[in-house]
C-alpha cells in the first residue's frame, strides 16, 4: 500500500538528488526555506546545507504535520506509561518511514539517507523516544539488511521491515560498552547451524522487534575478527527478553537486556560475511552516529521552540521576559548553538550520501548536537522558571530525554578520541 506522506509523487521514488549538484538537476533543488528562490538557488554551484531537493522538502513538512496530529497528543501518556502506543508505531509503518531508504521493490519509500536525517530531526521535535526507533529501523538494520543480506534474506526481512516489524541492534553487553569487541557472545558451529550462547544489554526495541541483528563471536581464538551478525527471529527458541530498564529519559522506548540460551541459527541466517561483524558493526555507528545527531539537533530545536514563546508571552516588571536584555543574549547564543548543530549535521549526512570521507564529521555532529541539546533543555527550564520544572510544559521531558545524547552510539568521550585520531594523521608529513 502507497504510503501517504512519503510517496507523494512517483517520479521522486528512485531519483533523489544532491542538493549541491544545482547545475544538474536544475529546479529540482529549489530551497523550501523562505528566502531562496529557484532562480538564486540556480546562480550559487554550492548551494547552502539547508536547500532541499523537492521530495526532502515535501518529506520534512509532511512528517512536520504528521507529528503534531498523530504523535503530540499521546506523548505525555507514553512517557507517563513507559510505553509505545501501538497506534504511533503501526501509524508510522503506514506513513512509510519505518522503511525509508528500502527500495519500492520491498515495500519501502525508495528515498535517501539525508531524507531519513530530516525524519528523525521532525519526530524528535515532538518526542525522541518515537525518533530513535526510527533512527534504529532506519539507519542501523535497513541498512544492514540492505546491504549484507542475500536475495533470500531481503525478500524475508525487507518486506516486513518496510511494512510491520520493528528490528533490534543487539552489540553492548554487561562487559563491552565502549569497548564493543570485547563481547563474549559465542557463537559455535554445529554442521549446518550455530548455537549462540550469552546475553545484550541495553538493547533497544528490544520489547517490540521482531527481529534481532545479533553480534556474536563465531571464533574467539580470532578475537574481535570471529565477530559475526546473525538474524535471529523473536520467537526463536532459546531467545528471551528481559525485563524493561526503568530509564531517566526516553521513556516510551524500550530497552531492555536479552538472553541467548542455546539459541540455534541456521547458517542461512548468518548476515554478510562470518568473522566481519566488526566491521559491519563500525560502519553501521559510524552512520547512526549522524542519526543520533539528527535527534538530538531535533530535540533541542523542540524545546527552544517551546520555551520562547512562553518568554514573549511572561510578563514581568512591566515587560516581556524576551525584552529583557539578558534574556535577549541567552536566547540568542542558544539559537546560534542549534544552528551550528544543524550544519554539522546536515553536512554529515550530505557527506556521507555523496560517497566522501565523513567519519571525522559524523563524530563531531553526534558530539556538538548532543551538548547543544544538554545546553539548550536546560537554559529552557531557567527562562520558563518554575512552570518549566513541571511535568505541566513538556520542557522537563526534553531535559531528560537529553542526556543519553552523550552516552549511546559512542560516548563523548569515544567521540573525541575518534576525531582527535583523524586530526592527529591530518598534521602528518
Amino acid at each position: 500500500m502507497a504510503a501517504p506522506l512519503v510517496r507523494i509523487s512517483s517520479k521522486f521514488a528512485r531519483q533523489v538528488s544532491q542538493p549541491w549538484r544545482v547545475c544538474h538537476y536544475g529546479l529540482r533543488n529549489q530551497s523550501t526555506r523562505p528566502g531562496l528562490s529557484a532562480d538564486a538557488a540556480l546562480s550559487v554551484s554550492h548551494p547552502p546545507l539547508q536547500t532541499y531537493t523537492e521530495e526532502e522538502g515535501l518529506m520534512r513538512d509532511a512528517v512536520k504535520r504528521f507529528a503534531q496530529d498523530r504523535i503530540a497528543p499521546l506523548v505525555s501518556k507514553m512517557d507517563e506509561n513507559s510505553h509505545m502506543d501501538k497506534e504511533v508505531i503501526d501509524s508510522l509503518f503506514e506513513q512509510g518511514l519505518m522503511g525509508i531508504e528500502i527500495d519500492p521493490e520491498f515495500g519501502g519509500t525508495g528515498s535517501s539517507f539525508f531524507s531519513s536525517i530530516l525524519v528523525i530531526e521532525e519526530l524528535a521535535k515532538v518526542d525522541a523516544s518515537v525518533a530513535v526507533l526510527v533512527d534504529i529501523q532506519n539507519t542501523l538494520i535497513n541498512t544492514l539488511v540492505t546491504k549484507l543480506g542475500t536475495p533470500a534474506q531481503k525478500e524475508q526481512y525487507l518486506n516486513r521491515l518496510s511494512t510491520d516489524m520493528v528490528g533490534s541492534f543487539c552489540l553492548s553487553e554487561a562487559e563491552s560498552g565502549s569497548d564493543a569487541f570485547s563481547l563474549k557472545t559465542r557463537a559455535d558451529k554445529h554442521k549446518d547451524y550455530y548455537v549462540i550462547n550469552g546475553s545484550k544489554m541495553w538493547i533497544s526495541n528490544a520489547e517490540t522487534a521482531g527481529v534481532f541483528l545479533v553480534m556474536a563471536n563465531a571464533d574467539p581464538s580470532s578475537g574481535y575478527r570471529g565477530i559475526t551478525c546473525f538474524i535471529v527471529d523473536r520467537d526463536t527458541e532459546g531467545l528471551q527478553i528481559g525485563k524493561k530498564e526503568n530509564k531517566l529519559g526516553l521513556r516510551a522506548s524500550s530497552t531492555c537486556p536479552l538472553n541467548l540460551d542455546n539459541v540455534k541459527v541456521h547458517e542461512k541466517n548468518v548476515l554478510g560475511e562470518v568473522g566481519h561483524g566488526y566491521k559491519y558493526a563500525i560502519g553501521m555507528l559510524n552512520e547512526g552516529r549522524i542519526g543520533i545527531a539528527a535527534q538530538m539537533l531535533g530535540l533541542a530545536q523542540g524545546c527552544f521552540d517551546q520555551a520562547v514563546p512562553y518568554t514573549r508571552q511572561r510578563v514581568q516588571f512591566g515587560k516581556r521576559i524576551f525584552d529583557f536584555q539578558a534574556m535577549q543574549h541567552q536566547i540568542s547564543h542558544v539559537a546560534t548553538q542549534i544552528e551550528a548543530a544543524r550544519l554539522l549535521t546536515y553536512n554529515a549526512a550530505r557527506l556521507k550520501e555523496a560517497g566522501r570521507p565523513f567519519i571525522k564529521e559524523a563524530c563531531m555532529a553526534k558530539y556538538f548536537s548532543s551538548e547543544v541539546a544538554t545546553l539548550t533543555t536546560s537554559k529552557c527550564i531557567e527562562w520558563m522558571g518554575g512552570v518549566g520544572f513541571t511535568k505541566d510544559y513538556p520542557i522537563e521531558k526534553y531535559y531528560r530525554d537529553c542526556k543519553i545524547g552523550t552516552i549511546y552510539e559512542g560516548t563523548t568521550n569515544i567521540q573525541l578520541s575518534t576525531m582527535a585520531k583523524f586530526i592527529d594523521k591530518e598534521f602528518d608529513l
